[in-house]
């Protein structure tokens, strides 16, 4: 069965590159129309945009700061009045700043909370107007396996991770008669950027399915959600770890 999501669109949000970038391009398979958030980097976004278009998909790029509510307010107005529509939202966009509590700094805990937690409130309380008239739509949070059990050196991005956890179970209830199902996916060890530099046997070696994640391993899990066939399916964390988190 071809899950295919014609005439919906679907805004990523961090979707230049790594995980987001997989999960653009993967909705774009499925013939929705994606817009590919970024910040910074328009260069990496253009190519995204390119490679799904290249694919016979169909894109476009925005840029905002997800942590920036009148850039977000204004970025997604546009993107309502452009397309009368907001179908999908993913809340992909995320930094880490790792190191042991001790030396945590107040600066870091505002960069991961403000872009991670912040970001994903802020897009999906703009982009639910558009889905309350609609009285549809999927909002997919991408959270972390560090948001359900923790992990030493990584106590802001795991506060940051769980509180998604929290939001997508509140939301979920809160939205569920309009029609509208928000989830979470949680993956773990998942070869992008943000892992290099990691020993990937090592890592491996502690995981049942013997390898670390790739992008699209998550972008699945995405893209079902998305579909028909999670129709029943709300409030639900999926974790993408290889049975690592057990």
């Amino acid at each position: 069965m071809k899950i295919d999501l014609s005439g919906q669109i679907a805004l990523v949000t961090g979707a230049s590159r790594g995980i987001g970038s997989s999960i653009a391009k993967m909705l774009g398979a499925c013939n929705a129309h994606v817009v590919i958030n970024y910040k910074t980097n328009e260069a990496a976004a253009s190519q995204v945009r390119d490679e799904i278009i290249n694919s016979g998909g169909s894109a476009e790029i925005v840029a905002f700061d997800v942590a920036n509510e009148e850039e977000v307010k204004a970025a997604i107005k546009v993107l309502g009045e452009k397309h009368g529509r907001i179908d999908i939202l993913v809340n992909n966009a995320g930094v880490s700043k790792d190191g042991l509590i001790l030396r945590a700094k107040s600066a870091d805990w505002d960069e991961v909370v403000h872009t991670s937690l912040k970001g994903a409130f802020l897009c999906t309380s703009h982009a639910l107007r558009y889905m309350l008239k609609a009285k549809s739509g999927r909002i997919i949070n991408i959270s972390s396996v560090v948001g359900l059990g923790g992990n030493a050196g990584q106590s802001v991005y795991a506060s940051a991770k769980a509180g998604l956890i929290g939001f997508t179970k509140s939301m979920a209830k809160e939205l569920a008669s309009r029609g509208i199902l928000v989830n979470a996916v949680a993956p773990g060890f998942i070869r992008t950027d943000m892992t290099k530099g990691m020993d990937e046997n090592k890592v491996a070696s502690m995981i049942p399915l013997s390898r670390v994640g790739l992008p699209e391993d998550v972008g699945g899990a995405v893209i079902f959600l998305c579909s028909e066939l999670a129709a029943y399916i709300t409030g639900q964390t999926i974790v993408v770890d290889g049975g690592l988190y057990i």
